[in-house]
């Protein structure tokens, strides 16, 4: 397991069956780990992975 000081912050933002735009959050390496976690972590984009539109890296705040 890797240690969180290493991970970045990263939004992933899908539509939803209605258009509306939705987001999760996850801690990954890198933009695609983000989006393998998205797809493992939440039952509608697992279902329908063509539903995420961006993958967005956050700006980690410092201490």
């Amino acid at each position: 397991m890797r240690c969180l000081s290493t991970l970045d912050p990263y939004t992933v933002r899908y539509k939803n069956f209605d258009g509306h735009k939705l987001e999760t959050c996850f801690y990954a390496s890198d933009a695609f780990e983000a989006r393998l976690l998205a797809i493992e972590f939440n039952a509608y984009i697992r279902n329908r992975p063509q539903c995420i539109d961006a993958v967005i890296r956050e700006v980690r705040r410092s201490a």
